[in-house]
């Protein structure tokens, strides 16, 4: 951790966005100009002069030499600055940093460059006044081109640190993160999977690049050929993204497309061995698929997180219109006019509207089958009062309790262990009547106490069901002596 005061870290910082990557440029630029002057043997009177027009060319800015304009620039060293731009302005700025610095970020990241630009046309000014082939381009052009390259740049930077805090304090919906992520995914495999397609045309036409490298026979020309062609291979890239969904690329006369192709003359690089020659067979049809499998992936990035069916369809949408916008500017920023062979470029009024179509139409596919469709979940329905239960009735076929047997003696009963399995049948005995029996009142016992004595035979244990009553009844006479033989019954003494 620095020790220094947050002013003068801060200061250090803001210089670092403001001149580093334009610093890192130059000095890139410097190198390659001042090599290939040593190695041609020259002076370096220009040297100076084509440094600053080599740092406009690579803001996009067209360069006229002996009035040739070059217009068609390489992409691949402005991709470079703004990915530059970016991390820089992504290392300076701060998620929970206040409003003021991050403004003072963007401020430098845009302010450094153009001071340079405004520096680089007064030298190309002053060395055009000995080198008479070398001309100043249209200064209001030229600061448009690099404050369109910084500020792109400075915008993916800032909001790649404080894009969510934005979003979250302003009414925008909380997919947009998705919707930008789902239309980087789109770009990056359509482009991938056109370079596919130029490296497998480069490896059919190797003859035809060969060809080409034949233009120069030194070792260093050939090297040099070899460089600037990696330098145009984005540019190429954008052509073949063109012809995929059904667009059309052309270099002067000569137009391509996935349906037909009119021949022309072409530059001398060898990337552009990967065009098509005339009469165009079957196998670019097949480009086709590249679009598809395009939308598909922005579809599967878009079905991530599943919406609702409208905010799933706005989310999709956005994402095709982001990535159909990023490709027409680099058609738009990959064209330009190339001295005698004319305009270079795509076709700006069927590009962008073809890639949208490819990606709003198979994305949209995609993402119905994939599940990016919520299903929309009911809202459960209140539970209705539950009924109070009907009272049970007695069952008819089950006999009612007698009232004169007490719980507690049906108990003994069950449990009694004179009692034999056929107590079933003691049920169907009929207990005598009390008026048939000559037996004294039994005395009244207070409420709530039960007696060791049960009032019905049945509930005493001990008590045969099968006995006869009969036998236990007693009568009047019983202790006279018998009339016929006057001797007393058997028993008594």
């Amino acid at each position: 951790m620095e020790n220094r005061p947050v002013g003068t870290r801060q200061a250090r910082e803001l210089l670092r966005v403001a001149f580093g990557p334009s610093v890192v440029a130059l000095g890139i630029i410097a190198a390659v100009v001042l090599l290939q002057l040593l190695i041609a043997n020259s002076d370096m009177t220009g040297a100076l002069g084509a440094i600053a027009s080599m740092w406009l060319g690579v803001h996009l800015v067209p360069i006229s030499i002996g009035g040739s304009e070059l217009g068609v620039m390489p992409l691949l060293p402005m991709l470079a600055m703004v990915w530059g731009t970016a991390r820089s302005t992504a290392g300076a700025t701060s998620p929970q940093g206040s409003w003021f610095v991050t403004r003072w970020v963007v401020a430098s990241a845009l302010g450094g460059p153009l001071l340079i630009a405004a520096i680089s046309l007064a030298v190309i000014h002053d060395a055009a006044s000995v080198l008479t082939k070398l001309q100043t381009p249209d200064a209001l052009r030229a600061f448009g081109c690099v404050l369109a390259v910084h500020a792109v740049g400075a915008v993916i930077g800032v909001g790649s640190r404080i894009g969510r805090r934005v979003l979250a304090d302003s009414p925008l919906p909380d997919w947009l993160p998705d919707a930008f992520r789902a239309a980087a995914a789109g770009v990056l495999a359509l482009v991938g999977l056109s370079g596919v397609v130029v490296a497998g045309s480069l490896i059919v036409h190797w003859a035809t690049m060969d060809d080409l490298y034949g233009v120069t026979n030194s070792v260093f020309g050939q090297f040099s050929l070899t460089l600037l062609a990696a330098l145009y291979i984005p540019n190429v890239l954008v052509g073949a993204a063109a012809v995929a969904v059904g667009s059309s690329a052309h270099i002067g006369l000569a137009t391509f497309s996935a349906f037909t192709v009119f021949g022309g003359d072409i530059p001398a690089l060898p990337v552009l061995a990967a065009v098509p020659t005339p009469p165009l067979g079957p196998v670019w049809v097949a480009l086709l698929i590249v679009a598809a499998a395009s939308g598909v992936a922005l579809g599967q990035q878009s079905a991530r997180k599943p919406l609702p069916l409208v905010p799933a369809i706005g989310k999709l949408l956005v994402a095709a219109a982001l990535a159909a916008l990023v490709m027409a500017l680099l058609g738009y920023a990959g064209g330009g006019r190339l001295g005698n062979f004319g305009p270079v470029g795509v076709d700006q009024a069927t590009f962008g509207p073809a890639v949208f179509l490819w990606f709003a139409g198979i994305g949209a596919l995609t993402v119905a089958m994939t599940g990016g469709i919520a299903r929309r979940v009911k809202a459960p329905k209140p539970a209705p009062d539950p009924e109070p239960e009907p009272e049970s009735e007695p069952d008819a076929d089950e006999p009612e309790p007698r009232e004169d047997q007490e719980p507690v003696a049906a108990e003994l009963v069950a449990e009694g262990p004179d009692v034999e399995p056929e107590i079933e049948e003691a049920e169907e005995f009929e207990e005598p009547e009390a008026a048939d029996l000559d037996l004294p009142p039994a005395p009244a016992e207070p409420p709530g106490v039960f007696t060791d004595t049960p009032a019905d035979p049945i509930a005493d244990p001990s008590a045969d069901p099968f006995e006869d009553p009969e036998e236990h009844f007693v009568a009047d006479n019983d202790g006279d002596p018998d009339p016929t033989t006057g001797r007393a019954p058997d028993g008594d003494d």
